[in-house]
């Protein structure tokens, strides 16, 4: 089903959550052509922290995931669907025409040669180099590296130095494949294709660190063999939108795929802030809108790393902010906090600056272009007239780095009160 565009996009990711969910919700949340939503299971995820619009939806194994998730296409009006996980892939490409809206990815026979190691590297091999499977355990020549056919990231996939390791562990897991250890170092290549005219785009990165079978670190590399394995790729599998493939070095030095995904990576950030949104380039492919992909060099390195949301259980009216060491640190505005007033400001909600400022105040703001930010701004120039003579609001909040100050307006207003660093509480990142 093609994607039409007449209005901004309705898109849900499907589950939000993952780190690919995460990684497209970044590219399009601040794009007018895009309304996000998020699907998942009905349990605690990260999907609630970055979507504001989440849709409950069964595992795709269930026998009613692809009727509930079309009967949220209806209700819903979603337009597209980015499939976030390599079996939600298969699964959607392989019913698309029962979901009525746009998957968004390649047709089922990719998709399902995809999923599958063993179809991947019997499709490709004389196209690029694959490594050695060995489908006979004795003719193994250890050490061997072992993988299920059907998996992602590094789940259950170990280095096994001996025969006697590799038949315990055959015997417990029969659907793993046993292939030649590659020493090298690994690649990832970000790719996209026009299902009309091919490649128009491919960026390889070296994974430098991992954690859970995700690239935690990566940095641009240029390398002849990797764009040449992209082409060739490219050529052999029919291909649409935002794709990536693996790859490392074996012991000779020569590049051999390890897989090949037809879905957004989680780590297509480095391409993204280098001038190429996948996800944006992968909903104008599936609209047949004319694409060019245009990136460009500067940003050489990303480093990915947990990050932390939260749960607010109240509300409040208004918020009072501090000025010395709270908004201004160092002589330096405290962006984050600024995030927060321009947060309010959004909602509606008043934001006042309390301050004991000693310099001239109007001069102060001006310099570092916080004038007109606040509702009301409060300059108290006196030490003895408590802050909370000024807050009489129930249900206010107060930003302030002194603990004293704090400490006073609680004691007085029974209203809760934040330091600097917990301000990232109060940020909402839902798209």
């Amino acid at each position: 089903m093609l994607l039409r565009r007449e209005r901004p996009w309705r898109v849900l990711v499907f589950p939000g959550g993952t780190e690919i969910g995460l990684e497209i919700n970044r590219a399009l949340r601040d794009l007018k052509e895009v309304v996000l939503f998020s699907g998942g299971a009905a349990q605690p995820s990260a999907a609630e922290f970055r979507f504001e619009r989440h849709v409950p939806l069964p595992p795709v194994d269930a026998p009613d995931c692809v009727p509930a998730l079309a009967r949220a296409v209806r209700e819903l009006g979603i337009d597209a669907i980015f499939p976030a996980h390599d079996d939600i892939v298969l699964a959607l490409a392989e019913r698309a025409d029962e979901i009525g809206a746009a998957v968004i990815g390649s047709p089922a026979d990719t998709a399902r040669i995809c999923r599958s190691k063993r179809l991947t590297y019997r499709r490709l091999a004389g196209v690029v180099p694959v490594p050695r499977v060995y489908e006979n355990a004795a003719d193994a020549e250890f050490p061997v590296f072992v993988k299920p056919d059907r998996g992602q990231g590094s789940q259950r996939a170990r280095v096994v130095d001996g025969p006697d390791e590799l038949a315990r562990l055959l015997s417990r897991e029969p659907d793993l494949i046993v292939s030649e250890f590659l020493p090298g170092e690994e690649f990832t290549v970000d790719c996209f294709s026009d299902r009309d005219s091919g490649l128009l785009h491919h960026s390889g990165r070296v994974r430098i660190r991992m954690r859970a079978g995700i690239a935690m670190q990566s940095r641009i590399v240029k390398d002849d063999a990797l764009g040449a394995m992209a082409i060739a790729i490219a050529r052999s599998l029919d291909l649409h939108g935002a794709w990536f493939f693996q790859a490392k070095r074996d012991r000779a030095g020569v590049l051999r795929l390890l897989e090949v995904a037809p879905r957004v990576s989680g780590t297509m950030a480095l391409s993204r802030v280098n001038g190429v949104n996948f996800p944006l380039l992968a909903l104008y492919e599936a609209a047949r809108m004319p694409v060019s992909v245009s990136g460009f060099d500067g940003v050489d390195e990303i480093s990915r790393s947990l990050d932390n949301h939260y749960r607010l259980s109240f509300t409040y009216s208004c918020a009072y902010v501090d000025l010395d060491d709270t908004l201004i640190v160092r002589g330096a505005v405290n962006t984050r906090l600024v995030r927060f007033v321009y947060q309010c400001v959004n909602r509606r909600i008043p934001v006042h600056l309390i301050t004991r400022h000693r310099d001239d105040l109007d001069r102060t703001l001006a310099r570092h272009r916080l004038t007109g930010l606040f509702d009301s701004v409060i300059h108290i120039r006196d030490d003895t007239t408590p802050k909370s003579h000024w807050i009489v609001e129930p249900d206010a909040i107060l930003i302030d780095d002194s603990f004293a100050e704090r400490t006073a307006v609680t004691a007085a207003r029974g209203i809760r009160t934040f330091d600097p660093s917990a301000v990232e509480c109060l940020l909402d990142d839902r798209a």
